[in-house]
């Protein structure tokens, strides 16, 4: 949306506002009008107020002032005093209490639209392709999601600080006009004309600053993720310069940007209020030079002092918030090209039922490639799977191995050709259906900081969990003993990433998780890769205890973890070069006794 007005950003905000938003914002101009109403009836109330202080008798001669004096059985202009008086106070009282309640309700409405919005920024991200994900970068993402959404917050705060300043500066024009046209024409002419030739000069230097704002803002996440997400070898290495550095010039940027753009929306200020003050000064003069002198010039005089003590500061306040969206505008594309994200139909649904899986998986024909300008990662590719069979997968660097288990488990879709269950080819409205079928194990466990349980049971509220399930699973996973063993058992808590729990432990809890899914195929990519022979063993151990109608692939690191498997997969370049179980494959393939005596350990870098 690069080029485009924020007139039509804003349009495509609202349309991302629920009915209800919108209905609320609705109420709010209509708040804002009634506001603006009651501030031209208190600025109305100083000239009778002063007047009466000043002269009585002539503004108890004033028709309309005759007609409510005998309604209230008034009969001299003294009497007028105090009741002038408490309509002048309870004017000012009354608008003073209407605009604190619209203040509470731009700032209420505006937190919870952006509440929404985020919510919303989120729900988009999460169902989004896991090909776009793996092409993006988090850091982008989180940024959108919290900084970004919150410039999209202050956006629509100073909009409609900025409608209301608006408003109320027109409301107050009319009432000074009817007090003196002159003065309110000059006014209005000067004022208008400084925030003019304000707002053109600054206008391309917020523009630069939201740019830098929207940049600097993703990479100052994106060092923190890399800084703190690696710490280990930060600490070994001994970087911390390096990213200290890379923080500092982004970081450095950002607040410069920030200032420079709250300097912009409040430097007006000062230069406007010496002029009002010295315009009301000559005004005074002038006034006071006229037939009748002070006295009578001073009821005007304090009705336009008034006016302006009001007008001022929404002038100010109004040039600020027009700053504010301006210096904000980059973040409101951003969050806009991120609430555009399609979702497809299938993954709105939630799917109760499991894909059927009797037999077999086929996969006729598959090539895949991450893009239009990419290389074939996999080549028209031919295999089957039985149910209940366990299968490994092997190659080296770039083989493929990954990407196939991907497209196994509908992360990814082929390019061409076709994968069917049970002859049943795989589409988009199958496919949430089949992923039911499916339990993933890593070769990093992502644990949360909560109880084994909740770990066990991931994604589910905890009031919701089946402890006894919870149990089975991990007794089928070998770690039962262990967690009992521990002083709160289920509910002992594991540490941010697991860090209380051995290396061993956090592969068997995230095979506890895939088998309480109570899944029908279970993929290991890499599970046991980062583990020492010793733990990888009782792993497998683990694996190997598993019922007989589980079907298992597996990616290896080692091909000791592959050694007992019904079927072994060799790829290269993206293709099946051999398959077969342990014994044969060392007698048929050449290329996989080279993997054997020459490389124990495989390299997991597809």
């Amino acid at each position: 949306m690069e080029g485009k007005s924020l007139f039509y950003l804003l349009r495509q905000l609202w349309g991302y506002l629920s009915i209800r938003r919108q209905r609320q914002f609705y109420m709010f101009f209509v708040l804002m009008l009634v506001s603006a109403l009651l501030e031209v009836v208190s600025l109305g109330a100083v000239l009778p107020f002063l007047g009466v202080l000043t002269s009585p008798e002539r503004v108890f001669e004033h028709p309309i002032v005759k007609v409510c004096a005998s309604f209230l059985n008034i009969t001299g202009a003294s009497q007028l005093i105090l009741p002038i008086t408490v309509l002048f106070i309870s004017a000012v009282l009354i608008a003073g209490a209407v605009r604190t309640l619209l203040l509470w309700v731009t700032t209420r409405l505006t937190f919870v639209s952006g509440a929404d919005l985020s919510i919303e920024v989120y729900r988009k991200t999460l169902y989004q392709p896991y090909k776009v994900h793996v092409a993006r970068n988090s850091s982008e993402v989180i940024s959108g999601i919290t900084i970004k959404v919150s410039g999209v917050v202050e956006v629509l705060k100073q909009l409609l600080t900025l409608m209301s300043g608006v408003v109320l500066i027109i409301s107050i024009l009319f009432a000074l006009l009817a007090v003196d046209v002159t003065t309110a024409l000059s006014a209005i002419f000067g004022f208008g004309i400084f925030y003019g030739m304000v707002s053109l000069f600054v206008r391309n230097h917020l523009k630069k600053n939201s740019i830098a704002i929207a940049e600097e803002q993703t990479k100052v996440f994106k060092v923190l993720q890399e800084g703190l997400g690696g710490i280990r070898d930060v600490l070994l290495d001994g970087t911390q310069a390096f990213y200290c550095d890379v923080y500092r010039r982004a970081d450095t940027i950002l607040r410069r940007a920030l200032g420079n753009n709250i300097f912009i929306g409040g430097s007006p200020r000062f230069v406007m209020e010496t002029i009002g003050m010295v315009l009301i000064g000559g005004l005074a003069y002038w006034l006071s030079s006229q037939e009748g002198g002070v006295a009578s010039a001073l009821p005007i005089l304090g009705a336009l002092a008034f006016g302006a003590q009001r007008m001022l500061p929404a002038l100010q306040q109004s040039y600020a918030a027009w700053a504010s969206i301006a210096g904000n505008q980059e973040a409101l594309v951003d969050t806009i090209n991120l609430l555009k994200q399609p979702i497809a139909e299938e993954l709105l649904n939630d799917v109760m039922e499991t894909l059927a899986f009797e037999k077999s998986i086929q996969l006729r024909d598959v090539s895949f490639r991450y893009g239009d300008n990419y290389p074939m990662v996999l080549e028209r590719l031919n295999l089957e799977i039985r149910k209940g069979s366990r299968v490994g997968f092997v190659g080296g660097t770039g083989s493929g191995k990954s990407t196939l288990l991907d497209l196994f488990m509908g992360l990814l879709t082929p390019v061409s050709g076709e994968i069917s269950i049970d002859g049943r080819k795989l589409d988009e409205k199958s496919m949430r259906a089949w992923q039911r079928n499916i339990a993933h194990v890593p070769q990093h466990i992502y644990l949360t900081d909560a109880t084994i349980a909740e770990n066990i049971a991931f994604g589910i509220p905890f009031e919701a969990i089946d402890m006894n399930r919870v149990a089975e699973a991990a007794s089928q996973a070998q770690i039962a003993s262990h967690v009992e063993s521990m002083p709160r058992g289920y509910l002992e808590v594991v540490g941010e990433h697991g860090v209380r729990l051995s290396g061993g432990q956090r592969q068997r809890i995230g095979i506890a998780r895939a088998l309480y899914k109570r899944a029908r195929v279970l993929v290991f990519d890499e599970a046991t890769s980062a583990l020492d022979n010793a733990t990888e063993q009782a792993v497998i151990e683990s694996i190997d205890l598993l019922s007989s109608e589980l079907t298992i692939l597996i990616i290896a690191h080692r091909l000791s973890t592959v050694r007992h498997c019904d079927k072994i997969v060799e790829l290269s370049s993206g293709k099946v070069v051999a398959e077969g179980r342990y014994d044969s494959l060392l007698e048929q393939s050449s290329s996989f006794r080279k993997l054997v005596g020459g490389q124990p350990s495989l390299s997991n870098n597809d």
